[in-house]
């Protein structure tokens, strides 16, 4: 007897970093408090690097500046709430200009 594995799509978005300063402290941690408020598995991909949205370490250590390219990816039952939440962030440059 044949099992079907059913997998669900996850919920990807390519954003642009358009802050001057590119992710630092102020940001990751804007980042991480939003990615928190979600159940979902929350990461950020860039080039061949993959790091959670609610590691704080990982996100600065990714070294993403400005015009910098990420993939937002979540996987969960808020996956696209979680991706529009933090796409918004990225969009209104964490708020700094």
């Amino acid at each position: 007897m044949h099992t079907a594995v059913v997998t669900e799509l996850m919920t990807e978005r390519e954003i642009t970093i358009k802050n001057r300063a590119g992710i630092h402290a102020r940001p990751a941690a804007l980042i991480v408090q939003t990615a928190g408020q979600y159940d979902s598995d929350i990461y950020f991909k860039k080039e061949s690097e993959e790091i959670s949205a609610k590691s704080i370490m990982g996100i600065i250590t990714l070294g993403a500046g400005y015009n910098s390219v990420l993939k937002i990816v979540a996987d969960g039952p808020d996956e696209e709430e979680a991706v529009d939440a933090l796409a918004s962030l990225f969009e209104n440059r964490f708020e700094e200009e």
